[in-house]
């Protein structure tokens, strides 16, 4: 991998889990304004992150792509990027429930709402041991990071919004 594109996938995962607040994360794929408003918010910051990151990498390495095509890959970068994040309403999930097998493929892993007796264990703060405390509660029996949905975004961002404009980036000036 070029120095170009470490720097895009490093700022890939600054920006999509740091960065991102947690109020962007969760409305950034609702229907109307609302959801349209926090995904541009996030993608805006997300691609700041990006040119922060390409920058400082040309600081470093003294390796600089043009101004014009800096632009055109962040812009890439970003446009994907919102094709992607807007969940149901975005390009990425339509296209994928066009393709077989990947409608399922999307909902693999996503929780399912019930109620379990579960036997709930933490480490004691002090140190003195676990804890254990037996109740009822009503969870999601299947929590994860990971679902199919998550593993479609991130082949998604990083092929579109990492791999592409690195591509961009080491083509050669003509």
């Amino acid at each position: 991998m070029t120095a170009h594109g470490m720097a895009l996938y490093a700022a890939h995962h600054v920006g999509d889990y740091w960065v991102q607040t947690d109020h962007q994360a969760a409305h950034k794929g609702a229907a109307g304004k609302e959801g349209s408003w926090a995904c541009t918010k996030h993608v805006v910051t997300y691609t700041a992150t990006q040119a922060a990151f390409l920058a400082l990498e040309c600081a470093v390495t003294g390796r600089r792509p043009g101004l014009g095509r800096a632009a055109l890959a962040l812009g890439v970068s970003a446009l994907t990027h919102y094709a992607a994040d807007r969940r149901d309403h975005g390009l990425m999930v339509k296209l994928a429930k066009r393709i077989p097998g990947k409608a399922k493929f999307l909902r693999l892993g996503v929780p399912r709402a019930g109620a379990r007796d579960v036997m709930l264990r933490y480490p004691d703060m002090y140190g003195e041991g676990e804890r254990a405390e037996h109740r009822r509660v009503a969870f999601d029996d299947n929590p994860s990071l990971g679902t199919g949905s998550w593993a479609l975004d991130q082949s998604w961002h990083i092929a579109l919004g990492v791999f592409l404009p690195a591509l961009i980036l080491e083509g050669k000036e003509r």
